[in-house]
């Protein structure tokens, strides 16, 4: 029992003399180094290691981007106006579940995927098939890809006429107000004041359409409700009786062709 504790004790006062000692490679104080200043070739890592951090946050980089890939393909794309008239118009409906959201969010990806093929095709031959091929650099890809992605913004804020949403970010951003003589070109306008703008000219044009859209829903509503009211049947709900004439209305009319068409007409190619 005793030779067992000698030797435990023996193992423990050498692992302390251990963790007490320099380490291997550490600078010890010494006739020409008496501050023991360490020595900068050895905290410098060598030029390899320099060219793996590198290599390291450009895959960082690369992550960032790809988490934000979801929001900026909402953002920059057709997606916005599109998903936002068929939500709009489901509710016109007064069918709250149906159809599922899955099938309006479905139906918008494929409307926005026929909407930004031109771009896409853009994007892929002057950035991603360069890149590949190693005849431009990343940094270049991004700013073609960029190019292609503000062509398409500004044909969409030109085509629906809403160049002052451009002008209040780009004011705010640059901190002074746009004299009434200057001249305004779409080259000095920074992405970060044309995307925002972009997104509020989408809302602006859903949303008329959208107003579009619910008119003639809401006058069958009112008819059907100014009959219930002169009939005496002030318990029964409106929306139970108006909605099979609101869904036969827009089967007839063939809705869902003129509501397609509608928006993808509402595109500048």
């Amino acid at each position: 029992m005793r030779a067992g504790c000698s030797r435990t004790l023996l193992l423990v006062v050498l692992a302390l003399a251990c963790l007490g000692a320099p380490a291997l490679g550490q600078n010890t104080p010494t006739l020409d180094n008496p501050l023991n200043i360490p020595d900068l070739r050895q905290v410098m890592p060598p030029a390899g290691d320099r060219q793996g951090l590198s290599a390291s946050l450009q895959i960082l980089l690369l992550l960032t981007v790809l988490s934000l890939a979801p929001a900026i393909f909402i953002l920059t794309t057709s997606f916005t106006r599109i998903v936002v008239v068929l939500a709009l118009l489901r509710q016109a409906l007064g069918a709250q579940q149906l159809p599922p959201g899955q099938v309006l969010v479905g139906l918008a990806l494929l409307m926005t995927a026929m909407v930004m093929m031109p771009t896409w095709r853009d994007i892929n031959s002057t950035a991603l098939q360069p890149y590949l091929n190693g005849q431009i650099s990343q940094p270049e890809a991004l700013e073609q890809t960029g190019q292609a992605l503000r062509g398409f913004m500004i044909r969409q804020i030109e085509r629906m006429g809403n160049e002052e949403d451009v002008y209040m970010f780009w004011e705010y951003q640059r901190g002074s107000a746009i004299e009434a003589d200057e001249q305004v070109s779409w080259s000095q306008v920074p992405t970060l004041a044309l995307a925002p703008a972009f997104v509020l000219s989408e809302l602006k044009t859903a949303f008329v359409i959208g107003f579009r859209i619910y008119i003639p829903f809401l006058v069958i509503d009112m008819v059907i409700a100014t009959v219930l009211v002169s009939m005496g049947m002030l318990m029964l709900p409106p929306v139970l009786i108006s909605m099979p004439f609101k869904l036969l209305l827009f089967v007839l009319s063939d809705g869902w062709h003129l509501v397609a068409g509608t928006m993808l007409g509402s595109f500048a190619q």
